[in-house]
């Protein structure tokens, strides 16, 4: 077992961090990695190098998920074989809930094989600060939406991965904190399952030590969402506007809302595709495309029942409409994500697959003998 902590411009809890770890567990090895936090923080690092810790340093700030890569790497060049832990910097985390964590994954593994991750799930219950209340449920809400899991804590960053799971977790997209989200968005096409641990719920002086960017980092981790919006209301303005057209140039209700739907469909396709689900491009376009058109007349038939039912229920046909709209927005993003445009990978072959993650010259890397 391997503890990693990625550190930015860390204060003292730190290595008040490292020394409750070292008491509990004297002999087990610690990576810490330096995400540039330059010069005025090096005699915090000093210290953590005084308790025999690997410190893996580089120049200038790269972001959390960069960094955990960059850990994760040195830890599969030198330290090979060994299950991983995370935990933040922050002094957030206690050493009995790190451990706890270890030992959880630690059982899973003999129990369920080398394809499990934990997470150490706060209940945020308490002093909790109001950003990272709200941050936490919206993030809940939105990952339950768009997987269909319902995981307490989407956010934390104590987790568990097995040994074998270290080449997948380096090829995954995301070099801030969006890379911890996108690794439960794609655990599950890529063949591992996630199970969760409670932990202590702790805020130090009201997370000031936090180094999130509430609106920088938020559209990060909400981009997936964020861009499928996007697409879906840029296909209803092309919809729109070609079914005002073909109303015009063709006496039929019926060819001006098949036509329109035919056309804003195909667009929407094509950058869903392209943009939206960025690993949908591993998938030949024929399969998806027979998969997605299946779906747009699924959901076209859905979208007339829905209005009926709704506006026979008493309500007016344009709340109706946009209801209907609603629903249905909220499948057909679970279904692209999880079926349409997923890259079909089992989890050994996302082990042979992966691409090596961030390497870059350590600036200064101490090996304990």
């Amino acid at each position: 077992m391997v503890i990693l902590i990625p550190a930015y411009e860390p204060d003292q809890q730190l290595p008040a961090l490292i020394r409750s770890i070292r008491q509990a567990e004297p002999w087990l090895p610690i990576v810490v990695v330096d995400d540039g936090s330059g010069a005025e923080f090096k005699e915090v690092f000093d210290a953590v190098r005084a308790l025999g810790c690997h410190v893996i340093s580089y120049g200038r700030n790269r972001g959390k998920g960069f960094a955990l890569k960059s850990g994760l790497g040195f830890i599969a060049d030198n330290l090979p074989g060994h299950d991983v832990v995370c935990a933040d910097s922050d002094g957030q985390h206690r050493t009995a809930d790190i451990l706890r964590v270890a030992a959880t994954l630690q059982e899973n593994r003999s129990a369920q094989g080398w394809s499990t991750m934990v997470l150490g799930s706060r209940k945020f219950t308490g002093g909790v600060p109001a950003r990272s209340r709200f941050g936490n449920t919206a993030t809940r809400v939105l990952f339950t939406l768009a997987t269909g899991e319902r995981i307490p804590d989407t956010q934390t960053g104590l987790r568990g991965y097995p040994a074998a799971m270290i080449p997948w977790l380096r090829s995954v997209r995301g070099d801030r904190y969006e890379y911890e989200l996108n690794l439960l968005l794609e655990a599950r096409n890529a063949g591992y399952a996630i199970c969760s641990v409670e932990i202590a719920t702790v805020y130090l002086d009201d997370n000031s030590g936090s180094h999130f960017r509430p609106l920088a980092d938020s559209v990060r981790i909400y981009a997936p969402l964020l861009k499928f919006l996007a697409s879906s209301f840029a296909a209803f303005l092309v919809d729109t506007v070609l079914f005002v057209l073909l109303t015009v140039l063709v006496d039929s209700l019926l060819l001006a809302v098949l036509g329109a739907r035919a056309v804003s469909s195909a667009v929407n396709f094509m950058v869903n595709r392209r943009i939206v689900f960025e690993h949908g491009r591993d998938r030949p376009a024929g399969a998806a495309g027979v998969r997605y058109f299946s779906l747009a007349g699924l959901l076209l038939a859905a979208n007339f029942g829905l209005i009926w039912a709704l506006e026979g229920a008493g309500l007016l046909a344009l709340p109706a409409k946009i209801l209907a709209e609603a629903i249905l927005l909220a499948i057909s993003f679970v279904v692209q994500q999880r079926l349409l445009f997923t890259a079909q990978v089992s989890g050994k072959a996302a082990g042979k697959r992966s691409r090596p993650g961030p390497r870059e010259p350590s600036a200064s890397t101490h090996i304990p003998g």
